[in-house]
C-alpha cells in the first residue's frame, strides 16, 4: 500500500541519491511537514531580509529566486522544480539575501525550523542529505555563474533549457525531450542576462536550426546532442545517481 510520502516528499532527491534515504527517514521527513499550502502564480513567498522560520519543499509548480537592481531590472538567480527545497539554506542563515516567488500556481509543504532541529539530531543520515540538498543549490549557482560569464546568448538559453529538462527528467516529469516550462520570454531573459528582444531572436534561431522549440510554455527538444553542445552542458554538476546519469 502506497503511503503519503509519495504524495508530498516523493520527489525529494529523486534521481539524486534518494535511494540512500532509509524508509524510517522518509516517514520522519513526511511527518515533519507542518502545513501544505497552495499559492497563486507570480506571488512573493519570502522577501529579501525577512526572518524565516520554516523551509519550503516544492510539491507542484515552479518557483524562482530573484534579485532586483536599483534600476528595477530583475535577475533570476535560481529556478526550482518539484522536489526542491527552495529555502533550506534559510534554516541556518535565518534570513535570505534575495526574494522567492512563484512562477506558476504552486503547492508547497512547509517544515518549521524547530522540527528540522529534531530531524537532524534524530536522523543523522537524513541531516547529511538535507545538507547535500543545499550543496546541490551551490553547485547549480556555480554553473549559472559560468553560463552568464562565459557563454553567448544562444549558449545561455540552451543551457537553461538543458538544465531544466535534465532536472525534470530526474523527478519523472519529462522524458528528456518534451516538458512544461511555463516561463515568459521576459523570465528567460532575466535568467540569462539578456533582453527580451534578444531572447525572442535566440528562440527563433534555435527553432530554425532544428534544435528546440519553445511555445506556449512547452519545450520540445528536436536535437538534444546539438542543444547540449551549444550549451556546453555537462550534467555532472547536478550530481545524478549513477543509475540515472547519462
Amino acid at each position: 500500500m502506497e503511503n503519503k510520502t509519495t504524495n508530498l516528499t516523493g520527489r525529494f532527491l529523486m534521481g539524486r541519491h534518494r535511494e540512500d534515504i532509509l524508509p524510517a527517514e522518509l516517514d520522519a521527513l513526511e511527518s515533519a511537514i507542518g502545513s501544505v499550502t497552495t499559492f497563486g502564480a507570480r506571488q512573493d513567498l519570502v522577501r529579501h531580509g525577512e526572518v524565516v522560520e520554516r523551509c519550503m519543499l516544492l510539491v507542484e509548480g515552479y518557483i524562482c529566486r530573484y534579485m532586483d537592481g536599483l534600476d528595477g531590472s530583475r535577475q533570476l538567480v535560481a529556478l526550482h522544480v518539484p522536489g526542491d527545497f527552495v529555502d533550506l539554506h534559510g534554516y541556518p542563515m535565518r534570513t535570505l539575501d534575495h526574494d522567492v516567488a512563484t512562477i506558476t500556481e504552486c503547492k508547497v509543504a512547509t517544515f518549521p525550523h524547530e522540527v528540522i532541529d529534531r530531524l537532524v539530531i534524530e536522523h543523522h543520515n537524513l541531516g547529511r542529505l538535507l545538507w547535500f540538498s543545499t550543496l546541490l543549490d551551490a553547485a547549480m549557482h556555480r554553473e549559472w555563474i559560468f553560463r552568464l560569464g562565459r557563454l553567448g546568448a544562444s549558449g545561455r538559453v540552451a543551457h537553461l533549457f538543458s538544465e531544466i529538462g535534465c532536472r525534470l527528467q530526474m523527478v519523472g516529469l519529462s522524458d528528456g525531450l518534451t516538458y512544461s516550462l511555463p516561463l515568459q520570454q521576459s523570465d528567460i531573459a532575466s535568467a540569462c542576462g539578456i533582453t527580451t528582444v534578444h531572447t525572442n531572436r535566440i528562440l527563433r534561431e534555435l527553432r530554425e536550426r532544428g534544435v528546440v522549440t519553445f511555445s506556449g510554455g512547452e519545450i520540445v527538444v528536436q536535437n538534444r546532442e546539438m542543444l547540449h553542445a551549444i550549451a556546453e552542458f555537462d550534467p555532472r554538476y547536478l550530481y545524478p545517481s549513477p543509475r540515472t546519469s547519462s
